[in-house]
């Protein structure tokens, strides 16, 4: 472990290998010909350390008592630089619900650096809300606590769940307000501020190469694909003057973000905004804005409310979200390939497609515990559930948890049959006797299959365990620690973090965070919808 942070290897090879922006003035522009523009974090009055991921300092190889040091907080609140450290905001486009933006880039994310660690392991550390850059636009480049909290926590808990995502180091309340109105309806208000440290291999996304093929600039396209193929795709040993490099690349994204948009399905997680400039090539979440977790199970929910007319970005069209954004992924690389490699840059796009459904056949077997997805039949039993969790409000993480529980002898009656689900159900009048007749139905067809697939009791159960939590970052929970965090008061912060580290075990003693959504919170603002605003 490092006793100093100067200890810290910065490798900075993004900067060191690309153009950057030529103005060093910080002034909001469109910035040309250049992958970054350096900038330095804004220093904050009084910073205070709310929280840190220790999974996350052990890769660093950061102590405990490193992170709880005054040295950490104020170089993670951006007031200091590591003699290494060389700050910038990077250059992106991207498609905003469906509609070009142009350049949009980091307004309020400054990546500090690269450090590689003992293993040669590459990271990005990346301070999200620590001042404006060129890319701010209108904004300010800050963040207020409340959202600082929520990416934090939902980083580490969707990593603990097992879903590839960008990681957070720390969050950091900085003892100064910013104004936000959160529903943009007119009523702004003072909230404390606060800065992330986030920690990915890379912060690349769709979107810095679609702004080089937007403007045209495709010997600066080539220069970074190339680069990212290098850098951060280097186990894959793409020869780069190979004609199917680029489409191998390409391939290996599709793969990616299918696997990731399947774990995301299977937990429940909606991200809200799911932009082009808001998808890793990395295939990792990235961006924990207006997400949300499923609750009551519904194909058409979106936690964000800019979204909630059209729904684009609700639960149900995730996977074909993310189909769209590889295309304008592929029409951002196709000026490299040509015309005569169009069909098969199609061909490489369409392997998501297989991917996923592939993806989610294994995934429902393992959510079910059948062993293996034996065609038609198992698609059937699939579909019907989903229909019937969608017929009443029926919450999704106790459902699946649950249903590990139902008896197979097949002289269990129907009530003994349905009682270990009953705790998912959110309105039991709902229960009446058509959906129940159905229910019943699908249980006692579920149990055939059960049996058929010929696995012991015990072996099937923890295999349903692994794959469907007892424990997810649910939007109240959330909101409670944010409740008491804006009081100056994290104890349930870092309790929030410590329950989510084990979200498949059953921890007797937390059982009051498996609980179901309380009906104070079916309409409280940051329980049931949130905005981009933070």
């Amino acid at each position: 472990m490092l006793t100093d942070l100067e200890q810290l290897t910065f490798d900075n090879r993004f900067v060191a290998e690309l153009p950057g922006d030529t103005e060093t003035i910080n002034t909001r522009r469109q910035v040309y010909n250049a992958c970054y523009s350096k900038v330095l974090p804004t220093p904050v009055k009084r910073p205070t350390l709310v929280a840190y991921a220790r999974e996350v300092a052990e890769f660093l190889q950061l102590s405990p008592e490193l992170c709880c040091s005054e040295a950490f907080v104020q170089v993670f609140s951006g007031n200091q630089l590591l003699p290494d450290m060389q700050p910038h905001a990077t250059c992106y486009g991207g498609h905003q619900f469906g509609s070009w933006a142009g350049q949009l880039g980091d307004g309020r994310a400054i990546n500090l650096g690269d450090v590689v660690n003992q293993q040669g392991q590459r990271w990005t550390l990346q301070l999200k809300g620590a001042g404006p850059t060129p890319y701010s636009r209108t904004a300010d480049g800050l963040a207020v606590l409340r959202s600082s909290i929520r990416e934090f926590l939902c980083s580490e808990a969707m990593h603990h769940l097992g879903v590839p995502t960008t990681r957070a180091l720390s969050v950091i309340a900085t003892g100064e307000y910013v104004v936000r109105d959160m529903f943009y309806d007119g009523n702004p208000k003072a909230e404390p501020g606060a800065i992330v440290c986030r920690v990915a291999p890379s912060f690349t996304r769709f979107g810095h190469f679609q702004i080089l093929t937007a403007r045209k600039d495709l010997t600066l396209l080539k220069r970074l694909l190339d680069y990212t193929i290098a850098t951060d795709f280097a186990e894959l040993k793409l020869d780069l003057s190979s004609e199917t490099a680029y489409l191998d690349w390409f391939a290996e994204v599709c793969q990616r973000t299918a696997a990731m948009i399947v774990h995301w399905q299977r937990v429940g997680f909606v991200h809200g905004v799911m932009n082009t400039d808001n998808m890793s090539i990395l295939g990792l979440t990235i961006d924990y804005g207006p997400y949300g977790w499923l609750e009551n199970y519904d194909l058409n929910w979106t936690p964000n409310t800019t979204d909630a007319g059209e729904r684009r970005y609700r639960y149900g069209n995730q996977p074909a979200i993310a189909f769209w954004n590889l295309a304008q992924l592929a029409n951002a690389i196709y000026p490299l390939l040509g015309e005569e490699r169009l069909a098969e840059l199609q061909a490489t796009l369409d392997t998501y497609k297989r991917a996923y459904e592939q993806g989610w056949q294994v995934m429902m077997v393992d959510k079910l515990g059948l062993g293996m997805f034996n065609g038609e039949n198992d698609m059937t039993l699939c579909t019907d559930l989903i229909e019937l969790l969608q017929a009443v409000e029926t919450d999704m993480t106790i459902f699946f948890r649950r249903l590990a529980l139902i008896p197979l002898h097949a002289d269990a009656s129907d009530e003994l049959l349905i009682e270990p689900l009953l705790d998912a159900y959110y309105v039991k009048e709902q229960l009446d006797t058509a959906y129940l007749t159905q229910l019943y139905a699908w249980l006692r067809q579920y149990q055939t299959r059960l049996k058929a697939s010929d696995q012991p009791l015990e072996q099937r159960r923890q295999r349903m365990n692994a794959v469907n939590p007892k424990y997810v970052l649910r939007n109240y929970l959330a909101q409670l620690a944010i409740d008491k965090a804006e009081q100056g008061d994290y104890r349930l912060v870092n309790e929030l973090l410590e329950v989510l580290r084990r979200p498949y075990d059953e921890q007797a003693e937390q059982e009051t965070y498996a609980a179901k959504r309380p009906d104070w919170a079916r309409q409280r603002a940051g329980c049931s919808m949130l905005s981009c605003s933070s």
